[in-house]
């Protein structure tokens, strides 16, 4: 996916939902903190934008996001790339998460604005999500030198799950981030 795609996609899912406060929380957000140039395929091969609103307490505008532009839609069949509504609560994000927000706010995502996860906190919420895609994702970024290990580490220290997944994230980070370990 391309910066323009996302765009598009904040453009139209602000229409859709009648509301201009979007939240990024999929592996596109990453498109917010780092230039596309710098970015590996692997961290802009996804066709899809995960979006979520913050005052959705129902998921309805979710769910009519779903319904417009979501897959399988007459805008994902013209376009090749689609949202899914999904919830606020749909990621596992590290402490402090809200507050290192990336705001895209340009003529092509009005009139909406999204505030896409920081890329360090995208990757901790694909660590945790721990699918195939996921893994290489959160990899290919560390192997382009695009996020730091250690504050992937320290963030992970903030999360509030259960041990046995704390200890996998550990790992992780350990084998794929050059020893490092908190």
């Amino acid at each position: 996916m391309k910066r323009e795609q996302l765009e598009h996609v904040l453009r139209a899912a602000s229409h859709v939902a009648g509301d201009p406060e979007i939240l990024v929380i999929g592996s596109q957000a990453i498109l917010g903190g780092i230039p596309e140039h710098r970015l590996p395929p692997a961290a802009t091969a996804s066709m899809e934008v995960d979006v979520a609103f913050f005052d959705d307490p129902d998921d309805f505008k979710a769910d009519q996001v779903d319904g417009a532009i979501g897959e399988l839609s007459p805008f994902h069949d013209e376009f090749g790339y689609y949202a899914q509504g999904v919830s606020v609560s749909t990621a596992t994000l590290p402490a402090g998460w809200r507050d290192r927000l990336v705001l895209v706010d340009t003529a092509g995502t009005r009139p909406g604005r999204g505030y896409l996860l920081e890329p360090h906190d995208c990757v901790v919420s694909k660590l945790v999500a721990g699918r195939e895609k996921d893994l290489a994702f959160a990899a290919a970024l560390l192997e382009a030198g695009l996020i730091d290990p250690a504050v992937i580490a320290e963030r992970i220290g903030t999360l509030n799950v259960a041990p046995a997944l704390l200890q996998r994230l550990r790992s992780w980070i350990a084998t794929y981030g050059g020893g490092v370990e908190r």
